[in-house]
């Protein structure tokens, strides 16, 4: 086994304000890297530009990161931070903008490389990011992936380098503005990483035991985001916000050493084709990529430690949770032929999979149009 985390993490109310000699330490000139919208109504941005203020650091904000952000993007975004001289970046946001910042990172510290380099076998280094989360799903601030958009491939793929971020600031304030079906979306994907860490063909007991306390932690909080879910009112309870995103963070770490699997591949095409949030995406498919795992005692350990009775009561759950999505045939069985040849995530799976079975882990997992 092995274990090897190398970002600093804090997790805490007034993060960012907290440790911003830490953040400005990191370079001579920041690029901020965010959306257009969340980080400003969050207050998040605001707290870095401040920071950045009081510690006299200089900076230049790129705030167009779209979600499911493309390569096209991450170029023209480090050709702005190399125009203005940044050296390090910090991302705030979901997942986009921080999968973004790595990318972008990566570019910036080597400008005689375009954006195939992403999907070449080649070792780059990068200028340091710091990941500030908004979300608690991907748990990217803590994992050396980056997730972009293909236009030439139609879909969504990590990219080849693994960027770290030297520091993670992590305030669970950000989620009191999210929108519940956001909050839903995101502690669905962070439920997911636990899963398809556990049930991993690379899972050791060092990403067990993470993924058990965190599963712990999802069974006092699962209630609440239905609650959420089926009546539309927000929670109050700040608690309950900490510990989403302390679960994401977890499940970020165990991802970290066992990569995702089948849900996260199959959840590709939905996402790319046919605009359906990540995290709805994945949890489309995860239970029935936990029904068809052969072990039934790790079967009834998960789902024990979930809080749940029986498959039956968790997709039951997801269902109330995400609600449903629909393909026609055609589109099952193109994206069953796509994922057959997706071999980093069918090496991961602990079980053989045929065409046959991905065709019917769709079936199972949507509603049929025609």
């Amino acid at each position: 086994m092995h274990f090897y985390l190398p970002t600093k993490i804090y997790s805490e109310h007034n993060c960012i304000q907290n440790h911003k000699t830490e953040l400005a330490s990191l370079g001579t000139k920041a690029l901020i890297v965010t959306g257009s919208h969340s980080s400003k109504k969050n207050g998040s941005l605001d707290h870095v530009m401040t920071a950045l203020h009081d510690m006299d650091k200089p900076y230049c904000l790129f705030d167009e990161i779209e979600e499911n952000p493309s390569v096209e993007l991450m170029v023209r975004a480090a050709e702005f931070g190399k125009k203005e001289g940044a050296d390090f970046i910090i991302g705030i946001g979901g997942g986009s903008p921080l999968d973004a910042s790595k990318a972008i990172a990566i570019l910036m510290k080597n400008p005689e490389y375009d954006g195939s380099v992403f999907y070449q076998k080649i070792e780059l280094d990068a200028y340091p990011v710091a990941a500030i989360p908004t979300t608690a799903g991907t748990g990217s601030e803590i994992t050396p992936y980056a997730i972009l958009t293909r236009h030439d491939k139609q879909t969504k793929q990590s990219i080849y380098q693994k960027v770290f971020p030297k520091l993670a600031l992590i305030d669970s304030q950000y989620l009191l503005t999210a929108s519940i079906q956001v909050r839903a979306n995101t502690a669905i994907d962070a439920l997911a990483h636990l899963l398809e860490s556990y049930v991993n063909c690379k899972a050791t007991d060092y990403s067990r035991m993470f993924c058990e306390y965190a599963l712990k932690l999802f069974s006092r909080i699962k209630d609440r985001l239905k609650e959420e879910a089926t009546t539309k009112i927000p929670s109050k309870d700040l608690d309950f916000y900490d510990t989403l995103m302390t679960i994401s963070t977890i499940a970020g770490m165990t991802i970290s050493h066992t990569g995702t699997s089948l849900p996260h591949g199959m959840s590709y095409f939905l996402t790319y084709h046919h605009n359906i949030p990540h995290g709805k995406a994945v949890g489309t498919f995860l239970g029935s990529y936990l029904e068809h795992y052969k072990e039934e005692s790790t079967k009834t350990l998960l789902l024990s430690l979930m809080g749940f009775e029986s498959i039956k009561d968790f997709k039951q759950f997801l269902h109330n949770v995400l609600s449903t999505v629909s393909l026609t045939t055609d589109e099952i069985n193109t994206y069953s032929d796509n994922m057959m040849e997706n071999t980093a995530k069918l090496t991961n799976c602990p079980y053989p999979i045929t065409k046959g079975l991905m065709q019917k882990m769709f079936l199972e997992s949507v509603e049929i149009i025609n």
